[in-house]
């Protein structure tokens, strides 16, 4: 029906999408903080005053990680400045946490809408961050690509299961963004004073010996879910002989 419509009458097709609704969708949120992280930002939706909107925050948090990128690459001159990364993290949670939970209280959800702009602004966040990681000195920069490209093979994994089995998630393994939010702040802390560590035998970067092993976690989390999400599609779709 729709490949007929986009063939005879293109508006029809367009009337037929808007007629349509998002697609419902299970969110999956199973990190280790969800609860607390919840009631702490339904306490705060509660308290936002009523001029700030939720673009307003996504605004926000997409700046702050933007800050973030660039506090690392001032950090090459001057390693203080990593500080200023942990305060741009914390921006970048409320940002990028709260716009969604203000939205629903609200009752002013735009499912397409949040749903795209907020992943684009998570990819270009993940972009001026890793850059930022490359440039700083404190990680090299073939290792931040690999977890920049390994970020948006999770995301890519994640948004076509949210098409293809109509389930969201948020979390893998008990980590999500949050988790990943607190553990590079506290590596920035340690990084502070010991900028290398010794690992069987020898002494690297830390952020690089951090980057190898969550690198080499979030590969197995992209095969691991997509062989579940495809053997899980397999066996909905089994062709009948």
């Amino acid at each position: 029906m729709t490949e007929f419509c986009e063939q005879a009458n293109p508006r029809v097709l367009l009337e037929m999408k808007h007629a349509q609704p998002f697609p419902e969708m299970r969110r999956v949120q199973e990190s280790w903080v969800a609860a607390p992280e919840k009631c702490a930002l339904l306490w705060l939706a509660a308290r936002t005053p009523r001029w700030i909107r939720p673009d307003h925050l996504t605004a926000l948090g997409l700046a702050a990680q933007v800050g973030a990128g660039a506090c690392y690459t001032l950090a090459a001159w001057n390693r203080h400045v990593l500080l200023g990364v942990i305060v741009c993290l914390a921006l970048n949670w409320l940002g990028d946490s709260l716009d969604g939970t203000l939205a629903r209280m609200r009752q002013q959800l735009r499912p397409r809408y949040g749903f795209y702009v907020d992943h684009m602004v998570d990819s270009f966040g993940a972009l001026a961050l890793m850059g930022g990681l490359a440039l700083s000195g404190y990680m090299h920069p073939a290792i931040a690509i690999g977890l920049l490209v390994a970020f948006l093979m999770l995301s890519i994994q994640s948004y076509l299961a949210t098409h293809a089995l109509g389930e969201f998630r948020l979390s893998f393994w008990r980590f999500g963004p949050t988790e990943l939010r607190i553990l590079l702040a506290v590596g920035n802390l340690v990084l502070l004073w010991k900028p290398q560590v010794h690992f069987l035998g020898g002494y690297y970067r830390l952020f690089d010996l951090g980057g190898v092993i969550g690198l080499a976690g979030m590969a197995l989390m992209v095969i691991f879910f997509t062989a579940q999400n495809t053997m899980q599609l397999y066996r909905e779709e089994r062709i009948q002989k």
